[in-house]
């Protein structure tokens, strides 16, 4: 059975997408901690990001890097937060939240709710900043 992750990744369950390569994906949270939380996944499904291979968790970072460059390029913040639960979906990946303060990466804060207009716009001028 295929995770959500993957299913986003194959393009049956629609996603607003901010970057794509042959091992990478990268796409909005919908149910963001802020305006432009980001979550950047393998395409090869592994639950815990540490089982996969030293190569990949290291092209991942890169990768998550530019997207992160990309963020902080559109929305303004002090930082982009990176966190890596990997607990509520089985297949690894890292959460890209722009941040003004460490307490802006609490979980229990009450997260953003935008439109289908807001997340494609967003999306949209992360995707014009990407290389």
């Amino acid at each position: 059975m295929a995770t959500i992750f993957s299913r986003i990744i194959a393009g049956e369950i629609p996603s607003y997408k901010i970057a794509e390569n042959d091992k990478f994906f990268a796409f909005l949270d919908i149910n963001p901690m802020a305006k432009g939380h980001t979550l950047v996944v393998p395409k090869q499904e592994t639950d815990y990001i540490f089982d996969l291979d030293d190569s990949l968790l290291a092209e991942m970072t890169v990768f998550a890097k530019k997207v992160a460059s990309a963020i902080k390029a559109i929305i303004p913040c002090n930082r982009v937060g990176i966190m890596v639960l990997g607990l509520e979906v089985p297949h690894a990946h890292i959460h890209l939240v722009p941040i003004q303060k460490e307490g802006d990466l609490n979980l229990s804060n009450p997260r953003v709710k935008l439109s289908k207009e807001e997340f494609e716009e967003i999306a949209g001028k992360i995707r014009s900043k990407m290389e």
